[in-house]
């Protein structure tokens, strides 16, 4: 059993021993030869094309003046379509989880129109809202929305019962409840659901630009794709996952930051 405890501890030492950027460089240069091994894979050779034609399709892009319009383009659609997510669900989810009526109301709604894809739905927003900035707006904003309500009602359901009971023996007030008690104790949720909502914005983003977007990341990808032009394409698909990345570790310095109370466990 000791020598089982000796040798565990001697991986975690080695491993420790690693800084963190040193573990960047080593999942990079994995990603790098797992790339080039993709590239000269007969069968993979055409959807993964060699790294310095994705490079040169960068330079194409920014000289056209095509990939800056994109970008703003579905960063407009994805910020706003975010924030009317978040700004419907946060009150919804709490009274959902504060009165039954509501609850009983709504939850079901939620939940069903929760399991269809967003890509389903988008030609009943185009019909109802037509094309252009209006419909992608609508479609983020309900994929976001359910996610984020989803999320933070299990945050205040799971608020501990003792603390809103000695609220009540103190004399609180529903209001009072809510701002001192259960925000505070559902805001990991509340973080959680912006992060969720974050990556589905971003991942709703192709379906909810087919509504007949000029300009867009989605919109652009799916034109890459008809025409067969793969290394634009793969360029704008990490664009999107850099957005991604780059969105969480926003949300997690943040997290740290407003919830730093919280006790995390390393593994």
């Amino acid at each position: 059993m000791s020598f089982g405890n000796s040798e565990n501890k001697k991986k975690k030492d080695i491993v420790a021993a690693i800084p963190n950027w040193g573990w960047l460089l080593i999942s990079f240069m994995v990603a790098i030869a797992l790339w080039f091994w993709l590239s000269v894979n007969p069968s993979t050779a055409r959807s993964f094309p060699f790294l310095p034609e994705v490079v040169k399709s960068l330079k194409t892009m920014i000289e056209r003046g095509v990939l800056w319009n994109d970008f703003s383009s579905s960063m407009i659609s994805v910020i706003l379509g975010f924030i009317l997510g978040f700004v419907t669900a946060v009150p919804i989810a709490f009274l959902m989880a504060w009165y039954r009526p509501v609850r009983y109301i709504v939850e079901p709604w939620i939940q069903f129109i929760r399991n269809i894809p967003p890509l389903a739905y988008v030609p009943l927003v185009v019909i109802a809202a037509g094309v252009g900035r209006k419909p992608q707006v609508i479609v983020i904003w309900m994929a976001t929305f359910l996610i984020m309500c989803v999320t933070i009602y299990q945050g205040v359901r799971n608020v501990d019962e003792t603390l809103i009971k000695a609220a009540r023996v103190l004399g609180a007030k529903d209001r009072d409840i809510f701002v001192k008690v259960i925000f505070p104790a559902t805001t990991p949720f509340i973080i959680t659901a912006v992060r969720l909502g974050v990556s589905v914005a971003l991942t709703t983003l192709i379906a909810a630009e087919s509504t007949g977007a000029v300009a867009g990341l989605g919109m652009r990808i799916r034109s890459l794709n008809n025409s067969f032009d793969v290394p634009p394409m793969l360029l704008y698909i990490i664009i999107i996952g850099i957005i991604g990345i780059t969105s969480e570790k926003i949300i997690k310095y943040l997290e740290r930051k407003f919830t730093g109370w919280q006790e995390t466990r390393e593994i």
